[in-house]
């Protein structure tokens, strides 16, 4: 089986017989409904090959969808001028790069259907191409523009960020003036910028990123996996000594859980699946392709905690009209795919959040601890999964022993945690948080929750069951004694496992552990 690594353009994966997921019904649902659309999903989720598979039914090339769903439905195919603008490959955080590149599509465009020296700005230079175009063909134009938003992400929270918004605003705006010149527009990216005229200046786009329809137009479904990808998984069941069933769990808690609507239709994360596949490995991909340092910066500017932000309900509206702020981060949290939909309430109509799967889970927290906790000569993935062999070994003295160190090496100007008590507090829940998390995902299970003043959590291995009770400058015996009071070890008696609860103590004079008691 071939799998398409790192070819975006459709015809690429017909030509060479690689496997292809058929998503063509959605193309011929987009093309008869209607003509102006945004999708958001995010990075390496199959946008750029959506827009190239688009392009190519524009273009009328009707020989590469032979055996696809489209084949069926249409009945004309017809060629129409295509303008594919992608912005994926430059680095826009370098000034002039917009502008460059914008100018060499439309000096290529311009050598094609002609120019007219009457029109110098870009802007009226695109609408006066999309005439000449309708023009020269007989047929409306088609724009592809593939993730739009990148020369702003680049630069987001930076000085160059006011210029290529105006770059970009002075483009895009030209759209609403050349309305009568347009077949199809489809913009894609990874959030929403409602500041940028793209999304006013001309006829609003249709947004399906939230659309039930379109929920499964890129990323691959549990029955995608199960009618193209049985033979992979069989292979990976059998290099890993498991079973094929054992092996599809693996697969959907690495790598499903996206939900793009409030039907919850689970979308596994194609890029990361399919190097999976081809390596026959599970291996933290997605994650590992590039770093989200502009949702750091966000984070960082908007005095959030990941912790904050998980395990909320919020309104719908907050999707609904999304935008990039870097005030308010949650939104393009959500729509970078570092956070997901877990729940909807339909009588509140409201959005539970969390990580989609181990992968980003594991990925994201890491990020977020090493910028966070600056540990020196420590390397924070290293010190977990040692911690993590220790809790499997039952040595909690070691792990006692190992955090105390870890947390004392956390500079002690590196954060604001030292200037208030709330501060210190909050610095005590979000060190814990982190951990906990992070440490949760080697695990079998954890649970958690989280109150003022409070940390508690439960992690699963095969032979233990660990019950720990967190207090900010308490006690050990209040910490075990609220454990008992509260119950928390209930559920687990019939368990054959070893249970352990463990009251811990963190004190805010020396940020590190001031005691440790456990009950077997």
């Amino acid at each position: 089986m071939k799998y398409p690594i790192g070819i975006q353009i459709f015809s690429q994966i017909r030509e060479n017989r690689s496997v292809f997921t058929d998503k063509t019904d959605f193309i011929y649902q987009l093309v008869s409904r209607g003509s102006i659309y945004f999708l958001s999903r995010p990075r390496r989720f199959g946008k750029s090959l959506m827009i190239s598979t688009l392009e190519a039914y524009y273009e009328g090339r009707k020989e590469l969808f032979e055996g696809l769903a489209i084949a069926g439905l249409e009945k004309d195919w017809f060629q129409y001028p295509v303008f594919h603008i992608d912005f994926n490959g430059d680095n826009f955080a370098k000034e002039g790069v917009l502008e460059a590149a914008i100018e060499g599509y439309l000096g290529n465009w311009e050598d094609m259907y002609g120019k007219n020296p009457n029109y110098t700005t870009p802007g009226t230079r695109f609408i006066e191409l999309l005439r000449r175009a309708s023009e020269k063909t007989g047929r409306r134009a088609v724009v592809l523009v593939d993730e739009y938003d990148k020369p702003i992400l680049d630069v987001l929270d930076t000085p160059l960020e006011e210029e290529n918004r105006n770059t970009l605003k002075a483009f895009y705006s030209t759209f609403k003036g050349a309305d009568k010149y347009l077949q199809f527009v489809m913009l894609t990216g990874v959030t929403k910028f409602s500041q940028v005229s793209v999304f006013s200046g001309f006829n609003q786009p249709k947004d399906i990123s939230m659309d039930p329809r379109y929920e499964s137009l890129c990323g691959i479904t549990q029955e995608e996996m199960e009618r193209y990808f049985h033979e992979p998984i069989s292979e990976l069941a059998e290099k890993d000594e498991c079973t094929y069933e054992e092996m599809k769990e693996r697969l959907k808690a690495q790598y499903d859980g996206y939900h793009f609507s409030e039907n919850m239709l689970d979308i596994y994360n194609p890029f990361s699946i399919l190097n999976a596949f081809d390596s026959l490995q599970i291996r933290d991909y997605w994650f590992a392709s590039g770093t989200p340092t502009y949702l750091v910066r966000l984070l960082q500017h908007s005095n959030e905690q990941i912790n904050e932000l998980v395990g909320q309900y919020y309104d719908a509206s907050l999707f609904a009209d999304y935008k990039a702020d870097v005030e308010r981060p949650l939104p393009m949290i959500y729509q970078s795919g570092y956070l997901t939909i877990k729940d909807y309430d339909k009588y509140t109509h409201s959005y539970l959040l969390d990580f989609p799967n181990d992968e980003v889970r594991r990925g994201f927290l890491s990020l977020l601890a090493s910028d966070y906790f600056k540990v020196q000569g420590v390397s924070v993935s290293s010190w977990l999964i040692s911690s993590v062999r220790l809790l499997n070994a039952g040595k909690t003295a070691a792990f006692r022993d190992s955090l105390t160190a870890f947390l004392s090496g956390i500079p002690y100007d590196s954060h604001d945690s030292t200037k208030t008590p709330e501060l210190t507090e909050k610095h005590f829940q979000y060190t814990f948080y982190l951990i906990l998390r992070l440490i949760g995902v080697y695990c079998l299970r954890i649970e958690q929750t989280q109150s003022r003043g409070r940390v508690d959590c439960i992690l699963e291995t095969p032979q233990y069951i660990y019950i720990f009770e967190f207090k900010l400058d308490g006690s050990a015996d209040e910490a075990l004694r609220q454990i008992e009071e509260k119950g928390y070890a209930q559920p687990y008696l019939a368990d054959k496992r070893k249970i352990v609860c463990i009251g811990v103590v963190f004190s805010s004079q020396t940020r590190t552990i001031s005691e440790w008691k456990e009950v077997r």
